[in-house]
């Protein structure tokens, strides 16, 4: 056993490990071999520094039936001041075991036992330095797609996986691809697995950091975001310093910027809305390109005065242009269609109204 520091200092470097975890599970190995040899009754310990194996003896009184029962375990007294004069009651008598001697049976077992304990504190370091990722971007090359199209990526040591719910509309992708996505979640079901998704909000989130340099360098956040994947999304955003335009950065000169994250969404157009405090600004923003009169907050619910000729660009195709305003603001929001009467008769006081919101900010 004297060269087990140097195989566990290898293993540890080899596997990318931490040397005290493999000190934990070569224990753990060593210990379970032991039982496995010597007998279950028997107790075992390993000095954390040597790495040697030690049995354990306690030593009890000469009357206790425990010494009778389990004689492997303890030791009475009298037979106990024959190895150590000043032994007492409570105290412990170890010995060191060698599992060298005892053959191919023991080196073989203790073999299979480092194998699996070190594969197993493999596994759940990979799947820690994983699950710390969800959330975040990754890159890997396609290597397979099933009759369900769910998409199989080769990510460093791993094989992560992209539903096809999980997959932008329209989009096909073939081996050999090179493709980016957010990890949507890691859990073990015989090994570990990976999720991956391109249609969540967070997969936006990434591609504006990595493509715009305020974003990454915290001089502009993105406050939320909302999407219906590969057709339209909306981000709020704010400026963390009085200097920056936080949509002017965003979309960037002609719209190279933004342009360049909608294109890896698959053609998805992406509205910049700056942030507001006021809650009625806000949502009259996320509205757009509708031009709203007014915005009354009520709850839950934000109740939205604007002419007819508005209505269906707030709307939207199919709706999109509500919903995505909903998940920005999380108010249920109400349309009211003002009658062209009335709309004549307000639009001075709901220009003055907007104009006041507007300088307030």
């Amino acid at each position: 056993m004297e060269k087990i520091a140097d195989i566990i200092e290898a293993i540890a470097n080899e596997k990318n490990l931490d040397l005290e975890n493999v000190k934990e599970k070569v224990s753990v190995a060593l210990i379970n071999t032991a039982k496995r040899i010597y007998g279950q009754e028997y107790e075992f310990f390993v000095e954390p520094k040597s790495l040697n194996l030690y049995q354990k003896i306690s030593v009890v009184a000469d009357d206790d039936e425990r010494a009778k029962q389990n004689s492997e375990s303890f030791i009475t007294l009298s037979k106990a001041v024959k190895e150590a004069s000043d032994i007492e009651i409570g105290d412990e008598l170890t010995y060191e075991c060698s599992l060298e001697n005892l053959g191919r049976t023991a080196v073989n077992a203790l073999h299979k036992e480092l194998e699996y304990h070190i594969q197993k504190l493999l596994e759940q370091t990979i799947f820690d330095k994983y699950k710390n990722k969800v959330g975040r971007m990754v890159f890997g090359t396609v290597v397979r797609v099933d009759n369900e199209e769910n998409t199989y990526i080769e990510i460093d040591e791993l094989r992560a996986f992209l539903p096809r719910k999980n997959r932008i509309k329209g989009e096909k992708f073939k081996v050999g691809d090179v493709i980016k996505a957010v990890i949507r979640s890691v859990y073990m079901d015989k090994g570990i697995k990976i999720e991956l998704s391109r249609t969540s909000p967070k997969f936006l989130e990434c591609l504006l950091e990595a493509e715009v340099p305020e974003i990454k360098d915290k001089l502009v956040s993105v406050v939320k975001c909302a999407r219906i994947p590969g057709e339209r999304a909306k981000i709020v955003l704010m400026a963390n310093s009085e200097n920056i335009d936080p949509v002017g950065a965003t979309v960037g000169v002609k719209g190279v910027r933004i342009n360049a994250v909608g294109k890896e969404l698959h053609n998805e157009n992406i509205d910049c809305i700056e942030y507001s405090s006021e809650p009625e600004l806000l949502v009259a923003r996320a509205l757009a390109p509708a031009i709203v009169n007014s915005v009354k907050i009520e709850g839950k619910k934000a109740l939205v005065s604007l002419s007819s000729d508005q209505k269906s660009k707030a709307i939207g195709k199919s709706g999109i242009n509500i919903r995505l305003a909903t998940m920005l603001s999380s108010y249920e929001i109400e349309l009211i269609e003002l009658s062209s009467a009335k709309t004549t008769q307000n639009n001075e006081e709901a220009f003055k109204n907007l104009q006041n919101l507007f300088k307030n900010v």
